[in-house]
């Protein structure tokens, strides 16, 4: 017996199995994201540089400059941290992106997760060795970049309307 519309013998699932398409995100919330967006990085960028310097310095202290050939990857490790704790935290934002009032999202709207938002800083920094792959911005309708894309993740302005309902259904 086979049903139509099936394979192997397999009835099709009802359309409310899969799961629904986020809303279309409000022209305030994506409004300016992109000038935004580079100048936080720059803020961040300082920021992480110099708690990177800090690090580095106190362990080359502390280890009488016995490390000084494992400290160079710090700043890596320093962003990976950073990124994924700051986006993952109540605030959903690193500093720089709260000073330009941007909070980062799920496709879903929920709060990303740190493992989404550490991903999301290494995969920035590997599509800055080809900075062409930040030009998707301006192809994609929501303004995101390949490395938002691939940590399903969204950049909002903190104080546009919601895009996503909200716990008490409304929007």
């Amino acid at each position: 017996m086979s049903y139509s519309g099936g394979q192997d013998g397999v009835p099709p699932r009802p359309a409310e199995e899969f799961a629904a398409a986020p809303p279309r995100i409000p022209r305030a919330a994506l409004d300016g994201v992109r000038t935004r967006r580079i100048i936080a990085v720059c803020l961040d960028f300082i920021l992480v540089s110099t708690l990177s310097a800090l690090i580095f310095f106190g362990l080359l202290f502390l280890s009488f400059g016995m490390t000084a050939i494992l400290l160079p990857p710090i700043f890596p490790l320093v962003a990976f941290f950073y990124n994924g704790l700051t986006v993952s935290g109540w605030r959903m934002a690193t500093p720089g992106m709260r000073l330009m009032d941007l909070e980062m999202r799920t496709m879903a709207g929920e709060r990303t997760p740190f493992i989404n938002a550490a991903v999301h800083a290494v995969l920035f920094y590997v599509t800055t060795l080809l900075p062409p792959l930040l030009l998707l911005s301006f192809i994609t309708s929501d303004k995101r970049c390949l490395h938002d894309i691939l940590a399903d993740v969204i950049v909002l302005r903190r104080s546009a309307p919601p895009a996503w309902p909200t716990a008490g259904g409304a929007n």
